[in-house]
C-alpha cells in the first residue's frame, strides 16, 4: 500500500501556516470516484477533518454533501473559506472536534490521518459518527511508476508508508474491517504551480528560508530541462481506506 507521509522530516503540522496559500495553488484535488467511494453517492453529514485549505472538502460538496470542515490552522481556513464558501469552517483539531455527540455519517480525513494522536483522534472520531457510521482516510500520493514521476522523486525522496500506519485504527476496538480502493488521475501544473506543490511538502514548508533553495532549484532544472509548453502530467494514485464504527 502506498500513502503520502513525509518519511525525511517529520515536523509538526504548524509549518503548514506558512504556505498556505503554496498548499492551495499547487495540491491536487481528488477524483470524483474516490470522493464518491469514500462519503458515499447519496447526500450525508460529513467531517473533513484536518481540511487543509478544502481539497476534498469541495469534492464533497460537487457530490450534494453536507460538509463541515474542521482545521486547526487559521492560515489553511481561510483559504479553504475562500475556495469551498458552501462548507461550514470550523476551527478545531481531531483530538477535539467541535461538534456534537452522533451528528456526523462519515469521518474523512485527507492527508491528514498521520499527523493525528490516535489514542485521542480516534475516540473522537467515534463520538461524533452516528451508529453505522464511516471513518474514510484518503492520500494522494507520486505514482513512481511513471517515468518523470520517478525524476521528482529521486529529488524529493520517496511517498510510501506501510501497514503500521492502520494499526491504530484496527487496535482501538472501534471500527470494524478496512475496506481498500485505488485510483489513477493526473493534474496539470505549470512552472509555478510544481513549485508551489514542492514549497508545500512538510519537509520543505518547515526548512528556513536558504534551506529550501536548493531543493525548489533542482525540481526548476527537472521542469525546465524536460517539460514544454504545456506543463508537466504529474501522476497519481489515491489510496482510499473505509471502515465502520463499531456497536451503536
Amino acid at each position: 500500500m502506498i500513502v503520502n507521509r513525509d518519511h525525511r522530516v517529520r515536523g509538526p503540522s504548524t509549518s503548514f501556516a506558512g504556505v498556505a496559500d503554496a498548499y492551495e495553488r499547487g495540491r491536487p484535488e481528488y477524483p470524483e470516484e474516490a470522493v464518491r467511494w469514500l462519503a458515499g453517492g447519496e447526500p450525508a453529514e460529513v467531517v473533513d477533518l484536518g481540511a487543509g485549505t478544502g481539497k476534498l472538502t469541495r469534492g464533497l460538496v460537487a457530490l450534494g454533501h453536507r460538509a463541515t470542515a474542521v482545521e486547526p490552522l487559521a492560515e489553511m481556513r481561510a483559504e479553504l473559506e475562500r475556495a469551498v464558501p458552501e462548507a461550514r469552517v470550523l476551527e478545531g483539531s481531531a483530538e477535539a472536534i467541535p461538534l456534537p455527540d452522533a451528528s456526523a455519517d462519515v469521518v474523512a480525513c485527507a492527508q491528514s490521518f498521520h499527523w493525528f494522536d490516535h489514542a485521542k483522534a480516534l475516540p473522537e472520531v467515534a463520538r461524533v459518527l452516528r451508529p453505522g457510521g464511516r471513518l474514510a482516510l484518503v492520500w494522494n500520493s507520486r505514482d513512481d511508476a511513471d517515468p518523470w514521476m520517478a525524476r521528482l522523486s529521486a529529488i524529493l525522496g520517496n511517498e510510501t508508508v506501510d501497514e503500521d500506519d492502520l494499526i491504530p485504527v484496527r487496535e482501538s476496538g472501534l471500527f470494524g474491517a478496512v475496506e481498500h480502493a485505488t485510483f489513477r488521475f493526473e493534474q496539470v501544473l505549470d512552472r509555478d504551480g510544481l513549485l508551489d506543490l514542492v514549497l508545500s511538502r512538510s519537509y520543505c514548508a518547515k526548512l528556513p528560508l536558504p534551506d529550501r533553495e536548493p531543493i525548489l532549484d533542482a525540481v526548476a532544472r527537472l521542469y525546465d530541462d524536460s517539460v514544454g509548453a504545456d506543463g508537466v502530467r504529474l501522476a497519481y494514485v489515491t489510496e482510499c481506506f473505509g471502515t465502520t464504527k463499531r456497536g451503536a
